[in-house]
């Protein structure tokens, strides 16, 4: 008999423990957002060739030596701080499509070299388009800002946000007559905002006797927590 009530004990000691665990939390989801300002210290210039021939070799070698000419001025234009690498190329048929269906008519080629241009010194940035589209490049596709330490602003983001999440809890908690317990979660949806939109147009014709004015503005990093907190009755 004494060991059936052991066994009884110990069953209803168990019971009770897989109750109080399974027990619901308490708890306050809340959420924190942040945005970081800050001036871009690189830019990403995108310049490029593009020719037209009947035939693909003419297009071709048409457009190796205008972009050689190109690179070679805008080498002397940035310096030795910058960086210059080829981003893409193409060589393509152009075709007549008829009316009346069929197969279309093959009418030339045309080859495209873009190069993007790094740099540093964002003072430079009108003088490398003005010094491309002079020296044979008749396209910019692109001007990009960046920061070469995005990493420290993303985390002054990410520190602005969680703090911005746990004042919430805290005043959430009171308002209701609670206390913040500990921290059971916390949730980092990834950052938002990023570099500035591309500028976006195609150069023609010579460039203008004075540098082609560009505003890099500001970039904006943001980030979003999600903070998950027990709470429990205040103390009175």
């Amino acid at each position: 008999m004494k060991l059936i009530f052991t066994a009884c004990l110990l069953l209803l000691t168990a019971q009770v423990n897989a109750e109080q665990s399974a027990s619901p939390v308490s708890s306050i989801r809340v959420t924190g957002d942040s945005l970081v300002s800050a001036k871009p210290d690189r830019v990403q210039i995108d310049v490029g060739v593009l020719t037209q021939a009947t035939q693909s070799q003419s297009a071709a070698a048409q457009n190796a030596t205008r972009l050689q000419a190109a690179l070679t001025a805008l080498a002397k234009a940035v310096g030795p701080g910058a960086d210059i690498k080829t981003v893409s190329y193409s060589l393509n048929p152009n075709y007549q499509y008829h009316p009346n269906g069929g197969e279309p008519t093959i009418t030339g080629y045309t080859a495209t070299n873009v190069v993007r241009v790094t740099l540093s010194d964002l003072a430079k940035i009108g003088s490398v388009i003005d010094t491309a589209t002079a020296s044979g490049a008749n396209q910019v596709q692109g001007i990009q800002f960046t920061l070469s330490d995005e990493q420290t602003v993303r985390s002054q983001a990410l520190r602005e946000a969680a703090l911005k999440a746990r004042a919430d809890a805290d005043v959430l908690a009171a308002a209701l007559g609670l206390k913040v317990v500990r921290v059971l979660s916390v949730e980092e949806n990834g950052s938002t905002g990023g570099p500035v939109r591309p500028v976006m147009f195609e150069a023609r014709g010579m460039a203008a006797k004075a540098p082609t004015p560009v505003q890099p503005g500001s970039i904006e990093v943001g980030a979003n927590v999600v903070l998950t907190v027990e709470v429990a009755a205040a103390a009175r």
